[in-house]
Order: C-alpha cells, then sequence, then structure tokens
C-alpha cells in the first residue's frame, strides 16, 4: 500500500477533488483490473476512451480515479485528480509506486528501425557472460537473469515497465537492456523512467500505419533522446543520416559509432561468410559468430555501449567472440546436400535488403537465391510493393506468400506486394497463399549450394490470423522439409 499522495508527486497535476491522505493498493489503466482500493487512469487510447469506464473502476473498488475530465457526477468518498495528459501520469505515477526501479538500475534503451533486438539480446547475453545479474526487454522476450517472461509489445505499458524493473532489482540486476518503441515514446510508456544510455541504431521506411509521416516517426525516436539526462550517454549510428539529428538538443554525453564515417567507435569488415564475420574494432581483430555488415553494426553498438560503462575492452571483446547469433534473426542452417537455409525476421524493406545484400556478399555467384516473403495485416500498407520490388531485384525466385494477416485477406495483401513486381521479374515469381506450401516449394526448387531465405517472421512461433495464434515456426517447419527433401 502507498499514500496517493506520495505516488502523485510529479504527475503534473491540474485540480485535486477529495483526499491525496488515502492507501492505493494497485495502480491501472485497465478497468477489469481494478480492484478494492485501486487507483484508476482513464486514459484515451487509439482502441478506446478510459474515461468511459469510471463509473465500472468506482463499482470494483476504485479509490481514486486519475482523469483529463472530471465527471460532473461524483462520488463523495472517491478522490478525482485532473491532469493534462493521463499516459504521461500513468509513467510518472507507475514509477513512483514502484518506487522508482529506473533510477536504482542502469538502465540501456536502444531504439532504431532494425537492429535493436539483436542489440539488446546481445548486450544482456554479455553481461551475463561478464558475471552480472541482467535483465532484458525486447520483442522476443523478456528476461530477469535465467527467468523468461513472455513478452507481448517492443515496450511494455508503463506498469508492467516499472513492475518489471522493480522485481529485477529484487533479483540483485545491475543493468537493464531494453528495446524502445517509437510507438512506445509517443504513448508515454517511458514517461518517468531514468535511462542511463541510448542507443540509435537507424531509420528507415516503417510503422507509417501509426506515424502517418515519416518526419513524425523521425521525431518519435528523437523524442527519446530529448528527455535523457545530463547523467545519461546517447550514442548515434553516424553512418545513418539521421543519426546525428538524435544528438541535437540532448542533454546526456554524445558519442557516435559508424563502418563508413569518421565517428567515435570504428569497425572495419576483414571477412564476411556464412560462418561468421571478421573485424577489426579499436585496432584488435575479432571473430564473431554472427553474419552480415547490419550485424557488425550491432556489435560495434554492443562494444561501445560496454566501453560506455567502463567495462575493459579486452573482456568485451574477448566475449563479443563467444555470443550467437539472436534467434529469428539471420538463423543460418545448412543440410548434408548443401542446400542453405536462412531464417530473418526482416519486415521492412531496409531490413530485407540488408539481408539479400549480406547473402549477394557472401554467395560465390553460382547458387540460386529462393526469397520467401510476405507482410503483416493491419499494419504499414505502403511498404509491401517495395518489399516485392526489393526481393525480386536481390533474388533468383521469389515466393510471395502470408505473413501475419491478422484482420486482412492474406491475397489481398499478396495483391498489393504483386504491385512492385515489375514486368521483367514477373516469371520469377509465385504467389502461393498458405506459406507452409511456400515453403515447401522452396525446397523443392533448392538444389546443392541454393540459398533459402524465409523471410518476414524470424523468432516468432505463431501465425495470427483473425485475432487467434496459430502454432507456426518458420526455422522448425525449413528443418523438417529440407530434411524431406534430403531423404
Amino acid at each position: 500500500m502507498k499514500l496517493l499522495k506520495d505516488i502523485l508527486y510529479k504527475a503534473n497535476l491540474l485540480e485535486v477533488v477529495g483526499t491525496t491522505n488515502i492507501a492505493i493498493a494497485s495502480v491501472t489503466a485497465d478497468s477489469r483490473e481494478v480492484e478494492k482500493f485501486s487507483l484508476f487512469i482513464a486514459i484515451k487510447g487509439t482502441q478506446a476512451d478510459g474515461h468511459k469506464y469510471i463509473s465500472k473502476a468506482i463499482d470494483s473498488g476504485a479509490l481514486a480515479i486519475v482523469c483529463e475530465e472530471i465527471p460532473e457526477q461524483r462520488h463523495d468518498d472517491v478522490t478525482y485528480i485532473k491532469v493534462k495528459d493521463s499516459s504521461f501520469a500513468l509513467g510518472i505515477i507507475a514509477s513512483n509506486f514502484f518506487d522508482n526501479p529506473s533510477e536504482k538500475i542502469k538502465l540501456v534503451g536502444v531504439t532504431g528501425t532494425n537492429g535493436k533486438t539483436t542489440t539488446v539480446t546481445l548486450l544482456f547475453n554479455m553481461f551475463r557472460a561478464l558475471g552480472y545479474n541482467v535483465g532484458l526487454l525486447s520483442t522476443v522476450k523478456n528476461q530477469i537473469n535465467n527467468t523468461i517472461i513472455e513478452s507481448t509489445h517492443t515496450t511494455p505499458d508503463a506498469i508492467a515497465l516499472n513492475q518489471l524493473l522493480a522485481k529485477m532489482l529484487e533479483k540483485g540486476c545491475a543493468y537493464c537492456f531494453m528495446e524502445v518503441s517509437s510507438h512506445a515514446v509517443v504513448q508515454n510508456r517511458i514517461a518517468g523512467v531514468q535511462f542511463a544510455g541510448a542507443v540509435f541504431t537507424n531509420i528507415t521506411h516503417d510503422h507509417l500505419d501509426y506515424h502517418k509521416t515519416f518526419d513524425e516517426y523521425i521525431k518519435a525516436k528523437k523524442r527519446f533522446f530529448d528527455l535523457l539526462g545530463d547523467d545519461a550517454f546517447a550514442i548515434v549510428n553516424k553512418d545513418d543520416a539521421n543519426g546525428e539529428l538524435m544528438l541535437q538538443n540532448t542533454k546526456a554525453s554524445k558519442h557516435t559509432y559508424a563502418l563508413k564515417s569518421q565517428a567515435e567507435f570504428k569497425c572495419k569488415i576483414i571477412e564476411n561468410q556464412f560462418s561468421g564475420l571478421l573485424l577489426n574494432i579499436d585496432g584488435k581483430e575479432l571473430w564473431t559468430k554472427l553474419i552480415g555488415n547490419f550485424n557488425a553494426y550491432n556489435i560495434l553498438a554492443v562494444y561501445a555501449v560496454a566501453t560506455l560503462l567502463k567495462e575493459d575492452k579486452l573482456n568485451i571483446l574477448t566475449t563479443l567472440s563467444m555470443l550467437n547469433a539472436v534467434d529469428g534473426r539471420f538463423q543460418y542452417i545448412r543440410t548434408e546436400k548443401g542446400i542453405v537455409g536462412i531464417v530473418d525476421y526482416a519486415h521492412t524493406p531496409d531490413a530485407l535488403l540488408n539481408v539479400l545484400k549480406t547473402i549477394s556478399e557472401i554467395r560465390t555467384g553460382n547458387e540460386k537465391v529462393i526469397t520467401i516473403v510476405g507482410c503483416g495485416g493491419d499494419r504499414d500498407n505502403a511498404k509491401r510493393p517495395i518489399m516485392a520490388k526489393i526481393a525480386c531485384e536481390n533474388s533468383n525466385q521469389v515466393i510471395l506468400t502470408s505473413d501475419n494477416p491478422r484482420s486482412e485477406n492474406p491475397d489481398s495483401i499478396i495483391q498489393q506486394m504483386q504491385k512492385g513486381v515489375e514486368p521483367q521479374h514477373a516469371k520469377k515469381v509465385l504467389s502461393i497463399t498458405d506459406r507452409r506450401e511456400a515453403i515447401k516449394t522452396a525446397c523443392s526448387m533448392a538444389n546443392t549450394g541454393d540459398i533459402i531465405l524465409l523471410a518476414g517472421k524470424g523468432h516468432e512461433t505463431y501465425q495470427e490470423v483473425n485475432g487467434v495464434k496459430h502454432p507456426f515456426d518458420d526455422l522448425e517447419i525449413l528443418k523438417t522439409t529440407l530434411n524431406i527433401f534430403e531423404k
């Protein structure tokens, strides 16, 4: 139980009706979770307006209500707190309720269109290998040391985030590495959270279904850096055109990393093979099991963060050389016949191009590249023809298929993708809606040495259709199918 007046600290109150000298047992923005002695925060969301559920919350036992509009009909035994922005207030209140855990742990956030999951996961694995208790908040999973907690969002809501950080402190965690999505910034999910550092990987075409314009998407990423304190560090990919923009106006110490530009942290690719990368970082050679120049950026970002967190550089490089690839990120298998299968989460034009470019750089030139790709439903549809165009330009054979259609008709999504298929590529493109059949068809086409790229779903172990998640694991289906064709 916490006193209401204490958990309202710094929440920018406009008006209070009732007493704040009452004990609160829980905080929630979901009226279905309200219980006796709860504080209910009414938020105007994209799907529903929490103000419509204030009466329901009170009936369920809420003692206090935070809202942007105080109801005309009020209960004498309920406290009403008016704020300008309920979502911002929720972040502050959640931090206070859980005793501001982000102030007691070194929290590093990674943002960008691509590379977030790989970067935070490598940081988590590295610092665990270095002997620390560590927390992870990612698209794939949330984790506290060896305990895995299911992840439902790239960045948890403010209450879940602070609750997880508090649990990490209970388990003795010194560090937490987390993905910070543009949605989370705009929706104030990180309001009230104190970061020790922030990383910007890159920004490309994505999430315009939510942000509407690319400029708004960039502003959302930049706002994360604008919120940093003067005791934090900000590190950006200088090879990205918007990298240095992120550093403008931030109070944090400014740092850069790059493969091509002059930067504080530099890396050179010496060898790039299916078996891994040979890199030169800070004048020292490093062999890593990760593949591709995009992973060189991720590795360099990890090296830079660890260095800024005062770890020994030789220990950093030694540990990096032992780390494995992240699930669903350029996961590589090879059959006895020499057919190569690659599963990757690439679901944006830039990510798909990066993976295909990496394959092109490594292949000898005689192998066929067979790309299976789809686009998710209920998401930015402008990228659909672009994805198909990139696949066609960089593959010998393309199969357009279903990804997670969600509430959309998968055939309609494929038809939108087909608009990016130029006439000269038409003969090498197949459309197979059933993803399992698409994988089987690709495997039947492959001969010794050929490369099958299965893009889009990566680590996911389901396919979402009309609100239902059906079991579906790209990697397992690819493995099984290739084994069938090897017999």
